[in-house]
């Protein structure tokens, strides 16, 4: 796919990811152990043979630069292409932040419009999914489409979701943005759009020079009848993470090895930033079950439906159910963790008890001790 570039937007939903974004963007947020959630962006392009990206940042983004690096993980790396990182900023004059989509885009054209391909495809850093953008290209062309949706089916429980219908041609006939909360399946969009690029200038200028900085409220729902908007339905396992809740419950649910397998073998592989890590220590008293265990890890204790990040130490009598530990937590002897997320670094002494509830985990901040 020589002829598509990529645009990734590194941030949004800050707010309501609350403790997990305090010290990183959404596009770093640690994932199933070892990956970080801009890994599944950059994997789907790489594997589609998209080299041309640039990501739009917003704010805490030195975790990202650091994971990212030049990009050889994803062989990124290149002399012709590869990652472009954009900071936050508009205009240097005014040294303020963008306000939406539109405004970021209108900042960025000039790298949109100097490289030499035809379409750009758009994409958030908060959906983990594993798909053959070839196949969303050629559907594009066969409809004729000047924007493609990509869509999945769910049950829009946060608002700001986008819910898309369409005829059984696939062209989208309405299109609204939730907002609140709803328990009854539709198909939603994943934030991801494919569109030809002088199109995309054209509507970004016209809109930003109207004080419209939503893609998805000032411009796509605007348009259903003007533009020839179509859904692409995803298949497989599709996560996207807009709060705490979310992010729980989406880690959680890699313990289906059915859904796990989608994910990361469907369509290609997924990449990451490589660390040279020894393997698990299982000690006497480890008692794992039904759980994700990263390498490097050193477990004495009881692990049981938990997600463990690399280097995590489980002292002997600890228990874990029902949680995430990010990388190089340390639960010491008869601590009790359940229903939690413990960020990086974080500490739970001897005998301290940590409780959340399954539809509202407590979340421990990165560097803390309990």
């Amino acid at each position: 796919m020589n002829n598509v570039m990529s645009v990734i937007f590194a941030s949004d939903y800050e707010n309501k990811l609350n403790e997990l974004t305090v010290h990183r963007t959404t596009a770093s947020l640690p994932f199933s152990g070892r990956y970080r959630l801009i890994d599944f962006a950059l994997s789907n392009l790489v594997n589609a043979g998209i080299t041309q990206i640039g990501i739009v940042t917003r704010s805490n983004y030195s975790s990202l630069m650091d994971h990212i690096r030049m990009g050889r993980d994803w062989d990124l790396n290149r002399k012709n292409s590869g990652i472009s990182i954009f900071p936050p900023f508009v205009l240097n004059a005014s040294r303020e932040m963008y306000k939406g989509k539109v405004e970021a885009l209108f900042s960025i054209q000039g790298f949109i419009s100097h490289n030499d391909e035809e379409y750009v495809l758009l994409t958030n850093s908060n959906v983990a999914m594993n798909i053959d953008l070839e196949k969303v290209y050629d559907f594009h062309i066969e409809k004729g489409a000047d924007i493609t949706i990509l869509t999945h089916r769910a049950c829009p429980t946060t608002s700001r979701r986008m819910v898309v219908g369409s005829d059984e041609n696939g062209r989208i006939n309405d299109l609204y943005i939730t907002e609140t909360p709803d328990v009854n399946p539709v198909w939603v969009g994943v934030n991801v759009y494919l569109v030809k690029k002088d199109l995309l200038m054209d509507l970004v200028v016209k809109y930003y020079a109207r004080g419209f900085y939503d893609l998805e409220k000032d411009i796509l729902t605007k348009n259903v009848a003007e533009l020839k908007l179509y859904e692409y339905r995803v298949e497989g396992h599709v996560a996207v993470i807009d709060d705490v809740k979310s992010y729980y419950n989406e880690n959680l649910a890699l313990l289906d090895s059915d859904k796990r397998n989608k994910l990361f073998y469907g369509n290609g592989v997924i990449y990451t930033k490589v660390k040279d890590s020894v393997p698990t220590v299982y000690r006497e008293n480890a008692a794992v079950k039904n759980s994700l265990i990263a390498d490097g890890c050193d477990i004495d204790g009881t692990v049981e439906n938990s997600v463990l990040f690399r280097g995590v130490k489980v002292a002997k009598g600890a228990v874990i159910r029902n949680s995430i530990i990010m990388e190089n937590g340390n639960i010491q002897q008869n601590a009790q963790v359940s229903y939690a997320i413990t960020d990086k670094d974080v500490t739970i002494s001897d005998g301290r008890t940590i409780a959340g509830y399954e539809t509202y985990p407590v979340v421990i901040v990165k560097g803390k001790t309990v």
